[in-house]
């Protein structure tokens, strides 16, 4: 049976299993798997088929490489590593959440795992500078604007605390950026205690959020909702 069959089975063999989402994420109100949720079944159906998967990391690809035991064949999964610089937060910290972000991110790839998508939300109305303009007026569309590649490094206003920096390699899709925007801005939302850290952290890296704007607007306005919800909840 070849490495590309017993991934099948693998993944065949957990749809089988009841899988509980125990992470959530109280921003935009929906609940997602946690590495706990899948490993440990994961595992237990890659022995029993004779699969082995192995995760590790460089300073630009994360990557699940999985190898048949029985003739030595391999999957190699990739995800492009992001970086970020979170006031509070050191830097064996920093990496530690990183790559715990890649690991969900891989397996669930590999095992086609699905939860909630943030395109299809419904984000909470803004009310403040993180809020949209209101509807304009129907007028003529223009000519569309030709948009230039993302840059392969964007960063934040460094003033010491919630600077964001992310990074891209050359040939990565637009869509890979997209993801690591949102991943490591809610990252840094987990880490935020007032408002002021809130608005510290959309008004130092408004050139990245005005840049996803301009990539995918949907994306960019499920993430304002989660900034503008994690505002409001530490309101007093």
């Amino acid at each position: 049976m070849s490495v590309h069959k017993k991934l099948m089975q693998a993944r065949v063999n957990l749809l089988s299993i009841d899988l509980k989402k125990s992470g959530r994420n109280t921003y935009q109100n929906y609940s997602y798997f946690e590495l706990g949720d899948f490993i440990p079944h994961i595992q237990k159906i890659f022995n029993d088929v004779g699969l082995c998967g192995v995760v590790s990391f460089n300073t630009e690809y994360a990557q699940l490489c999985i190898t048949d035991v029985d003739d030595g064949t391999v999957i190699v999964i990739t995800s492009p590593m992001a970086e970020a610089a979170l006031k509070g937060a050191q830097p064996i910290q920093l990496m530690g959440s990183i790559q715990t972000y890649q690991r969900r991110y891989l397996w669930m790839a590999a095992m086609e795992l699905t939860e909630h998508d943030t395109i299809d939300m419904d984000p909470p109305k803004l009310n403040d500078p993180l809020e949209e303009a209101p509807p304009k007026k129907v007028e003529p569309k223009p000519e569309p604007v030709k948009k230039t590649p993302v840059p392969l490094r964007m960063e934040g206003r460094d003033d010491k605390s919630w600077h964001l920096i992310v990074e891209k390699e050359p040939g990565d899709s637009s869509e890979s950026w997209i993801a690591a925007v949102v991943d490591i801005t809610k990252m840094g939302l987990a880490e935020t205690h007032d408002e002021a850290e809130v608005m510290k952290l959309f008004t130092n890296n408004r050139i990245i959020f005005d840049r996803l704007k301009l990539e995918n607007v949907e994306r960019y306005t499920a993430l304002m909702g989660a900034l503008k919800t994690r505002k409001e909840e530490l309101k007093g």
